[in-house]
């Protein structure tokens, strides 16, 4: 089989950018001697380590060592291609998942008026077919689809979330009502035959955002986001739903979880780094808005341990995880904390013309992730985030700007109507205290962030002490205690500014560099994890970039950088071109793949397309 490199030829670079990473401190703590780690796989001998940099307001750090073996990088490749509704691609292709026994690809398709999931053969790749453009990027296809389903024949909604138990051969479909308040459907479909056919829905709860099958296909476990009507008159409560399987026969109900019983909790969460950001104690458009706890939580992303015992939940707004013991359906949540930017550095500014990276005391960040995935190390459970990060922002119909006053609005667009919350301001529009003073608080330094309103002013004086920021430019490792084990840092940034220069804190849908910084950055946002040989690494989706980072993450202790690679046009001002918007993926095996080596399948919102990548050890 041919097949085409990936755009461009990192190995060198990738060696040099991890070099620089691990020579010193992505903190600016005191330098100390690093324990002697275990023996790599042997690799091609690498070049001696440079002399480590200064810390930051610490102490010289150490001589770097000579080089050992060195990592194994990876042979990336693009191998296929589609593009789902090109005449209208945004939101073709987003969720994907990938039945091993026929080798066929699952997108859910939201670019049209109905519901559907397209089916795409991925049973051969023929990949002279993937020609390049004068930008070196691939537009060309080689996939298309052979089947679709047409969802709304047997279930109303939107269709959200897509899952396949390869055990028993099902597709779960998580069908959101176009209603706010009214209880969504997981549907059902037998995928054993030669196409799928229906079997049932069970009804969910309010918004099923995301569904998933436990490894063993008993249980499946779906996270019910519940949010709010533009005017917050309706806001459901966030919920958990489990559908159990027996025998391949799916229950007739589920089991729902809810967070009632945290109502009274919202100030131990907060402290444990939970975050509630709602307009309790407004009236708008004529009601008097009181928000629980229950109704704030809005599960995100669900995440099922190996041994099918635990499934943990992300709650991105709010900052914090969800674990469910499958054995009694008890719940626990755990706050997330807050990232400290004080010895990192970013670009927080869209404004200032250039790369401007530069440390931030008082400035944190809220993970907020949007997918997870887990994995076994020693025994114990460790959970992995994208810290995408996100805020709330809600507007409602009125007749005019006079209108929108009236019924308590905070503001008026012509677009978007009467705003009736939103938690995001930039920090040049906050007093901030005096700790502050360092900045000017304006284009050139952190004025162009946008943070929120909800923390930050400690004694309630008008002036902020502390700013947070929403998502933490990273990805994280968690234990199941929900304590940090490994943060990406800085390095997602550092990494693609050096590789893209000004091109880096792209957009999705434009080419203008820097558009980014002042919000969430690259945005990692789709998650995947997959073995390659007896090395576990995690592919992590920048939204913004259109790029995925590799990380060897085989021991959590010692995650290791390996790589970094996308399908995209960059020229500026040049129409968007290539792979936009990473926001599902899905990891196959060698065994279960077409080529007998690992598939790192992807779907891009933006552009409507699903990649798939060939991604294996270099000889």
């Amino acid at each position: 089989m041919r097949s085409l490199q990936h755009s461009l030829k990192y190995s060198l670079l990738s060696l040099s950018i991890i070099s620089a990473l691990v020579g010193c401190s992505l903190s600016g703590d005191d330098g100390q001697p690093g324990a002697q780690g275990t023996a790599g796989a042997q690799g091609e001998q690498g070049v001696a380590g440079d002399k480590g940099e200064d810390g930051q307001d610490g102490l010289n750090g150490e001589n770097g060592q000579d080089g050992k073996d060195a990592n194994r990088l990876l042979d990336i490749q693009l191998v296929g291609r589609a593009v789902l509704n090109p005449q209208s691609p945004e939101g073709a292709a987003e969720i994907v998942a990938y039945q091993t026994s026929k080798k066929w690809i699952y997108a859910i398709n939201s670019s049209g008026d109905s519901a559907v999931v397209e089916i795409l053969p991925a049973t051969s790749f023929d990949t002279v077919a993937l020609a390049k453009n004068n930008e070196s990027v691939v537009t060309t296809t080689n996939l298309s689809s052979a089947m679709t389903i047409l969802l709304n024949e047997h279930t109303p909604g939107d269709a959200n979330s897509i899952a396949i138990d390869n055990n028993n051969q099902l597709l779960a479909v998580a069908m959101a009502s176009k209603t706010t308040g009214i209880a969504g459907h997981i549907a059902f479909y037998d995928i054993s035959g030669d196409g799928p056919v229906f079997l049932k829905n069970v009804q969910a709860g309010a918004l099923p955002d995301m569904v998933t099958f436990s490894p063993d296909g008993t249980k499946v476990v779906v996270a019910n986001e519940g949010e709010p009507t533009g005017d917050y008159s309706i806001d459901p409560e966030g919920s958990i739903s489990i559908i159990d399987v027996t025998n391949g026969a799916v229950a007739d109900t589920a089991t729902h979880i809810d967070f009632t019983a945290f109502n009274d909790k919202q100030a131990e969460l907060e402290a444990q780094g939970m975050v509630f950001a709602n307009p309790t104690g407004r009236t708008i458009n004529g009601k008097l808005i009181n928000t629980t706890v229950a109704m704030d939580l809005e599960p995100e992303y669900v995440t099922i341990t190996k041994d099918n015992r635990y499934a943990y939940v992300s709650i991105q707004e709010n900052n914090g995880m969800a674990v469910v013991d499958l054995n009694d359906n008890s719940v626990k949540l755990l706050g997330l904390g807050f990232k400290d930017w004080s010895n990192l550095t970013m670009d927080a500014s869209d404004k200032d013309g250039k790369i401007n990276f530069r440390a931030y005391p008082g400035l944190y960040g809220m993970y907020q992730p949007d997918t997870i995935s887990n994995f076994t190390w020693k025994g114990a459970n460790f959970i992995v985030s994208a810290n995408e990060g996100d805020g709330r922002e809600y507007f409602f119909d009125v007749n005019n700007e006079a209108d929108c006053a009236a019924k308590g609005g905070l503001d008026y667009d012509e677009d978007d109507g009467c705003l009736a919350y939103i938690d995001e301001s930039r920090a040049k529009d906050l007093t901030l205290a005096s700790n502050f003073s360092y900045l000017n608080n304006d284009n050139d330094d952190i004025g162009r962030l946008k943070v929120t309103t909800v923390k930050g002013d400690v004694d309630n004086d008008g002036q902020y002490e502390q700013l947070y920021t929403y998502g933490a430019r990273s990805f994280t490792i968690w234990d199941s205690n929900g304590l940090v084990v490994f943060d990406s840092g800085d390095q997602i940034e550092r990494i693609t500014a050096a590789i893209h220069g000004d091109a880096f804190n792209n957009d999705e849908d434009a080419n203008e560099g820097d558009t980014r910084s002042d919000a969430k950055g690259p945005e990692p946002e789709a998650l995947a994890l997959g073995n390659i040989g007896e090395r576990l690494f995690a592919f992590v989706g920048l939204e913004r970039m259109g790029g995925v980072m590799v990380y060897d993450i085989t021991n959590p202790y010692d995650v290791k950088f390996t790589d970094y690679f996308y399908n995209r046009g960059l020229v500026e001002d040049a129409d968007i071109s290539g792979d936009l918007a990473p926001e599902g993926m899905t990891f196959v095996s060698a065994e279960q793949s077409a080529t007998g080596k690992p598939l790192l399948i992807i779907g891009n919102e933006i552009s409507g397309s699903i990649a798939v990548w060939q991604v294996d050890l270099k000889d």
